[in-house]
């Protein structure tokens, strides 16, 4: 019987996707569920499994078209699988080797982040040797070679296909390359662009002095982890406070919808991670009913799903605040842009040592710079200097997050 491969049902918002690329071609055989090609939205990339067991009659679709919710992407001719002939036996035991990294032959078969990593750097999966099971090339083989030598002089064998143009200089080392944005960097440039249009934004800054955030965290951060069995983070610290001050001023955690003002009676928090394919900010929903380790586990979960390329559109969209985290790349100080429809988003950054003068006495304390952009269109200034005034006096004095004063 002769099957329709297409296009599942798209993420709600989404019209279209990017066909990434196929993991079989024409008289290919494929089992039932077998991922047969990927497919690139906005955020997150689906993969497309065989409906039954049997050969691809015809492939409709080709890499890098643009299909839609219910596109035909090939045919496939159901049967059964003949299963793969058993290996010889060995005549003579033969001596035990280590393993050893060595190069896939054959059709090399990569993860979808893999692959992405590899066309964001234009590389060929015959360049990297992988070290996974049956040569499998992962994240980490791609890595190591773009900081060996070897990523310098060698020459793939076809040229990569993202690559649309290439202008060569007169003079050593003097190449350019022009390559598509991928559909995640158009969508983030998007989205940036349409803020700046669309939100009054400004900036406001304070600092936090996090001695007492930094103690209790030493003190108890051993026990938490044999307890929950989760590192106790300082995002939780900054969460809670965040969440805190948003019950104190509810128009930091609304939002703008034509004219009118939408209030939330939640707190579904944003928290910004990277990924190899971009900034994304999976939504920790109802942060404000979640104990400091289910806030941790929630944050290491979604973390893991942006990096592995499992997370799904559900779990980047509907938040009420966005929370990032600039520091952790060594930033000092930044204007973060407003995740609309939000109304404003907390910018976290890097933590020195500074004088400070405590009780008039000039004493060394982790300081980092706080920085809230907000939409003036609905909130004042003054709301906006006591939101970080409250964020700060919580981290000041942990206790306040205990007591919720």
């Amino acid at each position: 019987m002769t099957i329709e491969i297409k296009v599942p049902p798209l993420p709600e918002s989404v019209t279209d996707a990017t066909l990434v690329g196929w993991h079989k071609k024409a008289g290919d055989t494929v089992s039932r569920d077998e991922n047969l090609v990927d497919l690139e939205t906005d955020k997150v990339v689906l993969e497309v499994p065989a409906p039954a067991s049997g050969t691809i009659a015809r492939i409709v679709a080709e890499d890098g078209a643009t299909v839609e919710a219910g596109d035909v992407l090939a045919i496939l001719e159901e049967g059964e699988v003949a299963a793969a002939p058993a290996a010889p036996e060995k005549q003579a035991e033969e001596p035990a080797k280590a393993p050893a990294a060595k190069q896939a032959t054959g059709p090399i078969k990569t993860s979808p982040a893999v692959r992405r990593l590899l066309e964001e750097h234009d590389l060929d999966a015959t360049m990297v040797m992988g070290t996974g099971k049956d040569g499998r090339i992962t994240k980490g083989d791609v890595m190591a070679f773009l900081k060996s030598d070897d990523s310098s002089n060698v020459t793939p064998g076809d040229p990569a296909p993202a690559v649309l143009e290439e202008t060569v200089v007169a003079g050593p080392a003097r190449n350019e390359q022009r390559v598509p944005m991928t559909r995640l960097r158009a969508r983030i440039a998007e989205r940036l662009v349409d803020a700046q249009q669309t939100a009054a934004m400004l900036t406001t800054f304070n600092e936090v002095d996090l001695t007492e955030v930094m103690s209790l965290r030493s003190k108890y951060r051993d026990a938490f982890e044999k307890k929950h069995g989760v590192r106790l983070g300082f995002m939780s610290f900054f969460t809670k406070a965040a969440v805190e001050a948003l019950k104190k001023f509810p128009v930091v955690n609304a939002s703008v919808e034509g004219t009118d003002i939408i209030y939330h009676n939640y707190y579904d928090v944003g928290i910004a991670v990277s990924s190899d394919r971009g900034l994304m900010v999976p939504v920790i929903r109802d942060v404000d009913q979640m104990s400091f380790a289910e806030f941790e586990a929630e944050l290491n979960a979604m973390a893991k799903k942006a990096q592995d390329g499992s997370i799904s559109m559900e779990d980047l969209t509907g938040g009420t605040f966005t929370i990032t985290n600039g520091g952790i790349f060594g930033s000092m100080m930044s204007t973060p842009i407003l995740n609309q429809p939000q109304s404003a988003i907390l910018g976290m950054h890097t933590i020195q040592q500074r004088p400070m003068v405590v009780d008039g006495d000039i004493v060394a304390r982790p300081m980092m710079y706080l920085a809230l952009t907000y939409d003036h269109r609905i909130i004042d200034g003054k709301e906006a200097v006591q939101f970080l005034v409250s964020i700060k006096e919580q981290l000041e004095d942990p206790s306040r997050l205990l007591l919720q004063v």
